[in-house]
């Protein structure tokens, strides 16, 4: 693999003589759209050719635009919003940019601003660090370690110690380049001493210590507060029961929903403590063996800070994330960990698509595994020898002391250079062509963040507020648009049908499953629908759903959340009716009735009165 050094992100953000790549569309009086790229030209999609470059800006045109991958984007249809992106201060990293020797203290500085600085560098605003070791570090350690066959139950001999040397003062300077970072840990393992192996790797947490490991988080979030770092989110465990060979410890289900809701949520209560507990911190696959009895216990789910789920995107779908936020919705994702690796056959690919399929999926945060390794992908302490990171660190080679800028840097750059925490993901076409997602930032602007994922130029559309711009992706190529400016508001009031009666929300009541009815037109919220340019009609925040996606006649509608899917498509018809596409079938006041109450449904398009619908405009 051939990596591209970085020498400065500010020199790597100039439009390089000879490497625009992509074809504007013909310039016309609309907001301007500028564009960074990412390119990549061997099939492991590793070897960086231009590294978030800004190319020539670009201009909306007027009307709608198609072209092989069109995309619509529409800011009025909102999801989750954006926490942060970033990486993990594993001991590996920090020792091999801190301490080892490897870099000079300038080189160092520069690297992190690269790193964290949101001008001057990418911006990245989550960190996920290990409580104690992992497979990426020089050797086991954890916050209270003891000679073999002493216990520590008061946890007098605590300290964290080990990370003051390298991991603390990175983090800290991390916190004072990018004010808007968010601290993560998670433990590998608890102390040995607590354990029935009495080892580091594996092993059961024996349930007489479980008040004292919920004080060993306890001590570690108060130690890091007296150093002036702030830890906003934990976990129980990473990846529980994984993996023998390197520091870990084994959990069940009903373990880890004792632990959390008996010992670990209460002891943060009774400390004072802000910082939330996510469950599972593994794969989509492990949700029901691990999570599931942690979210479905409504004492720790209705928590305050209990603050949802951390996912892992080495199996499984990450539609598993959309499941349980449909039977949850107030459950927040997190994704918090993928490493890059050797054993990846396309790293850029693989990289811009789980930015797209995490956050499409409510993810609020895209984190990779270690920010850094050095030229031999260590130190590392078994466990994962052929995971990549960020940076790679020469230490000890011909080329010591300098530093690799990999193809996964410029990727979560596309991301977190351009999308700041508190962003909305907004609705934007799914393609398979171009996977893209799209993003609302808190001052306005928008940013879609897109990948070519065919094996040519591909020419790209984005619709938006009646205006469209066509730019065409070369191969392997990774992109953000942004620009600013507001859409013209989407047409917003009653719907009017059958008896003269309005489309009505039965008691204003905006949970998913409320039934949509008529009733007497009365002005409130309740009767305000907002067309949406994806097809969708809004309301309460949320969106007119065919009930479970059905097809058949007298399926009925319901407030959903909105979610792109073929039952939230309405699609006016000239005789004045609504088509749902999906089923085919047509908006119908059942009966047909205009009296108060009448449920609303699905049924074959007859052109009649009780199908007759008038849109606001």
């Amino acid at each position: 693999m051939r990596s591209k050094r970085l020498p400065s992100l500010v020199a790597g953000l100039l439009v390089a003589s000879g490497l625009l790549l992509g074809t504007p569309s013909a310039h016309a009086a609309g907001p301007t759209v500028n564009i960074w790229l990412t390119t990549t030209s061997d099939s492991g999609g590793r070897t960086v050719t231009q590294g978030l470059q800004q190319q020539t800006p670009i201009t909306f045109s007027s009307g709608t635009g198609s072209s092989a991958a069109t995309v619509d984007v529409d800011e009025n249809t909102r999801y989750q919003q954006f926490t942060g992106a970033g990486a993990s201060f594993t001991d590996t990293a920090a020792w091999l940019m801190n301490s080892s020797g490897a870099l000079s203290t300038a080189t160092r500085d520069a690297v992190m601003t690269n790193l964290f600085d949101p001008v001057n560098g990418i911006g990245l605003d989550f960190l996920r660090n290990p409580m104690g070791a992992s497979d990426l570090a020089r050797y086991n350690y954890t916050y209270d370690d003891m000679p073999s066959g002493q216990t520590d139950p008061t946890l007098a001999n605590f300290s964290i110690a080990h990370d003051l040397a390298d991991v603390l003062p990175l983090t800290k300077q991390a916190e004072q380049l990018n004010p808007d970072l968010k601290v993560m840990a998670t433990p590998w393992t608890a102390p040995p001493w607590m354990k029935d192996s009495g080892a580091y790797s594996q092993g059961w947490l024996q349930s007489q210590y479980y008040a004292a490991y919920a004080q060993y988080f306890v001590k570690y979030i108060q130690a890091y507060q007296a150093q002036g770092v702030h830890v906003d989110y934990v976990s129980p465990q990473n990846e529980p029961t994984c993996c023998s060979g390197y520091p870990s410890m084994q959990w069940n289900a009903s373990g880890l929903d004792y632990f959390t809701g008996t010992d670990l949520l209460p002891a943060f209560h009774a400390a004072g403590l802000s910082t939330k507990v996510l469950a599972l911190d593994w794969n989509w696959d492990d949700y029901d063996s691990y999570a599931a009895q942690t979210v479905n216990d409504a004492a720790v789910r209705n928590d305050p800070l209990f603050g949802g789920i951390a996912w892992h995107g080495y199996s499984g779908d990450p539609t598993e994330q959309t499941t349980v936020h449909n039977q949850y919705p107030n459950v927040d994702a997190f994704d918090t960990e993928h490493s890059g690796g050797t054993w990846i056959a396309n790293q850029q690919q693989e990289d811009m698509e789980n930015i797209v399929d995490y956050t499409r999926n409510w993810g609020k945060s895209v984190v990779k595994w270690s920010l850094a390794v050095d030229q031999n992908m260590g130190p590392h302490n078994g466990g994962c020898g052929t995971c990549t990171g960020l940076i790679t660190v020469h230490n000890g080679d011909a080329r010591s002391g300098q530093v690799d800028y990999n193809i996964e840097y410029y990727d979560l750059g596309q991301l977190t250079k351009f999308v700041k925490p508190g962003a909305y993901r907004i609705d934007s076409t799914a393609s398979t062509a171009v996977p893209n997602v799209a993003w609302l930032n808190p001052d306005g602007s928008k940013a879609v963040v897109a990948y070519n994922a065919t094996g040519g130029s591909e020419p790209f559309t984005v619709n938006w507020g009646g205006q469209h711009f066509t730019y065409t992706l070369p191969a392997q190529t990774s992109a953000t648009f942004t620009w600013s400016g507001s859409a013209p508001a989407a047409p917003t009031g009653q719907i009017t049908g059958y008896g003269g009666k309005c489309v009505d929300i039965a008691g204003a009541n905006s949970a998913n499953g409320t039934a949509v009815q008529l009733y007497d037109c009365n002005g409130t919220s309740a009767q305000q629908w907002t067309v949406a340019a994806d097809g969708s009609l809004q309301a309460l925040g949320k969106c007119m759903d065919v009930t479970s996606g059905g097809t058949a006649n007298g399926t009925q509608i319901q407030l959903y959340d909105c979610n792109g899917s073929g039952s939230q498509q309405w699609q006016p018809q000239a005789n004045g009716s609504l088509l749902n596409p999906q089923s085919g079938r047509c908006l119908d006041a059942t009966g047909p009735s205009s009296a108060n109450g009448t449920r609303l449904q699905i049924w074959d398009c007859t052109g009649a009165a009780n199908q007759q619908w008038t849109l606001p405009s």
